[in-house]
């Protein structure tokens, strides 16, 4: 039987959103990384591993209480994939694929993960799935468990962009047109407009 463990990508500068950290914005009244890692609970039936890097200590302390694993990147200013690969080595060994989304995506709901999850189990479960919609590719990506040594081989190039590029075989397009999967907080505008929507659809 399919299980899904969760890596939540929590360790970026949060340059963007200028004096502020992204991950610590209110959202419903809790931290915005608090609601997106219960988002990703309320679906996987494994261990969700968070993956910390700038002000690891303020991330954690939003997660307090929370049955997770938090694990720090020391290379976090290296970028994204570097973070990647702290999750995947420490992703749970018992789950059979594996959520790899980011902090910054609190329009994503539970049911819309539930949907991927769907999506990806109806397709070819040994690829790795990625929303897309028209030309943009979304998260959180779905990564078979069976292709982490593959993914961890590159050390100069670890994680999955590069690797589903050169690998074009392992990976699948998924159609997916929830704009949550699309959709970040990487400014104080997009934290604006999102305020605005979530207002409007009685989410805060």
């Amino acid at each position: 039987m399919d299980s899904f463990g969760a890596i939540i990508l929590a360790a970026g500068l949060s340059r963007r959103m200028e004096a502020r950290n992204k991950l610590l914005l209110p959202i419903n009244g809790k931290p915005m990384i608090r609601h997106v890692v219960e988002t990703y609970l309320a679906v996987v039936d494994r261990q969700v591993c968070l993956v910390t890097g700038f002000e690891a200590d303020r991330i954690e302390a939003a997660l307090a209480g929370l049955p997770i694993q938090c694990v720090h990147n020391a290379d976090y200013q290296a970028g994204q994939p570097f973070s990647v690969r702290t999750g995947l080595l420490a992703a749970p060994a018992d789950a059979s694929n594996y959520l790899i989304g980011l902090g910054d995506q609190p329009q994503l709901t539970a049911d819309e993960l539930r949907a991927l999850i769907t999506a990806h189990l109806a397709a070819d479960v040994q690829k790795i799935s990625i929303p897309y919609k028209d030309s943009a590719r979304g998260n959180p990506i779905i990564v078979p468990a069976a292709l982490r040594t593959q993914l961890l081989a590159d050390q100069a190039n670890p994680g999955c962009g590069k690797f589903t590029r050169a690998n074009p075989e392992l990976a699948q397009n998924v159609p997916m047109t929830q704009p949550g999967f699309f959709n970040d907080i990487d400014t104080p505008a997009a934290f604006a407009a999102f305020e605005q929507m979530a207002s409007q659809m009685g989410m805060t």
